[in-house]
């Protein structure tokens, strides 16, 4: 599971390295690179889908999301003895993704286009690289993409293979040059991204789609808007932990039962009430906590999981509840919870050990004071 995320010339992060645990809260004052930490994690996992180069043309373009300080920032700029200013740049315009864990590292290196591009918003792919072990070496690199050249080493006889010779500059080795023969190392990380889920837009407004009626079909992963609650609600009684939903559901609404009707769909049976709460009649905090119970119950977790706020809405009671919920879902994959909530992070910290990392920002910079950053190399073009 992956154990390190790197992050180099993205918004406020100019150069950060982190390490992951099991489960990891990432909290810090508003403005400290909370959500642009969120959005690096978000665009490594769009990498799988081919979609990375049209996310960051979405946010306006290479120009739009680079750090816009300066490109080093010495002690007597931070010490105020010098001025804030830009410097004559060494190294090339980059915008750099990478993460590893102790099997695989991965990393990527964006640059501006081609002046004959005639999509200026698209940033060009200048380098991949793919390598075992937890630190890149000329040794353990495999898989190497420059410019529109990508070479794998070979399993057997460890000889370099040229893969592709004219990739495409919005295109990724990941999704292009995977395939069982000759870039299986590749085709396992494409699975593992496709596999990373993501929850930040988990409607609770009275249209929100959980609130609908909803075609109940077999769904082990619930959708990232929620919209189909009831059936992965049904798909846990089925197939996951039933015992684990009551338990969640108990814990936060004493006396409440969670169930699926036929015909019917979700109902939330209350004491002293004589008739079960549909989804519609939800109040936001209730719907949002069985939406939170879906998505890390689920019978098949993933590598890794994000949530963004998962506290939204909810009562100050529901902190404790919440997080057993994601301490028990911890324990079949790799959480990272992005919040401010004071009473959330404690009661997080009180049901036992889990890696914290506070953000700051320093003269536009994030930092993470505190924590020790993993050894990291990055790819040179």
């Amino acid at each position: 599971m992956i154990r390190t995320l790197a992050v180099s010339g993205y918004r406020s992060l100019r150069d950060l390295v982190l390490p992951l645990e099991q489960l990891t809260v990432v909290t810090g004052a508003n403005g400290s690179g909370k959500t642009s930490l969120y959005r690096a994690l978000r665009l490594l996992s769009e990498i799988a889908q081919g979609r990375l180069v049209a996310s960051l043309a979405a946010e306006g373009g290479l120009t739009s999301v680079l750090w816009a300080g300066p490109e080093r920032i010495g002690r007597d700029m931070r010490e105020g003895r010098h001025p804030v200013q830009g410097t004559v740049r060494r190294g090339p315009v980059s915008l750099r993704l990478g993460f590893c864990d102790d099997r695989f590292g991965y990393a990527l290196d964006l640059g501006m286009p081609s002046a004959e591009n005639p999509f200026p918003l698209d940033p060009a792919i200048k380098r991949e690289a793919m390598w075992t072990g937890g630190r890149l070496s000329h040794a353990s690199l495999f898989a190497d993409r420059r410019g529109g050249l990508v070479r794998l080493r070979g399993a057997t006889d460890g000889a370099w293979k040229e893969a592709a010779h004219d990739l495409s500059p919005f295109d990724s080795m990941v999704t292009h040059c995977a395939d069982p023969a000759n870039g299986a190392e590749l085709l396992a990380l494409r699975e593992r991204l496709r596999d990373w889920r993501f929850y930040d837009a988990l409607r609770t407004d009275p249209a929100a789609p959980a609130r609908r009626p909803q075609v109940m079909t077999y769904t082990p992963v619930l959708a990232s808007d929620g919209a189909d609650l009831s059936a992965a609600i049904a798909t846990i009684r089925a197939i996951g932990d039933g015992e684990a939903l009551d338990e969640a559901v108990d814990g936060a609404f004493p006396g409440s039962r969670l169930e699926v009707e036929p015909g019917a769909g979700l109902a939330l049976r209350q004491h002293g009430l004589l008739r079960p709460l549909r989804p519609a009649e939800l109040s936001d905090g209730t719907l949002r906590f069985l939406l939170l119970c879906a998505a890390l119950l689920s019978p098949r977790p993933p590598e890794l999981m994000v949530l963004n706020e998962p506290e939204a809405s909810l009562h100050p009671d529901l902190m404790a509840p919440l997080a057993r919920l994601l301490r028990r879902a911890s324990r079949a994959c790799r959480i990272v919870v992005v919040s401010h909530n004071a009473a959330l992070i404690a009661a997080i910290g009180q049901e036992g050990e889990s890696g914290e990392i506070r953000l700051e920002r320093s003269f536009g910079e994030t930092t993470a004071p505190g924590v020790e950053p993993p050894r990291w190399e990055w790819p040179k073009r």
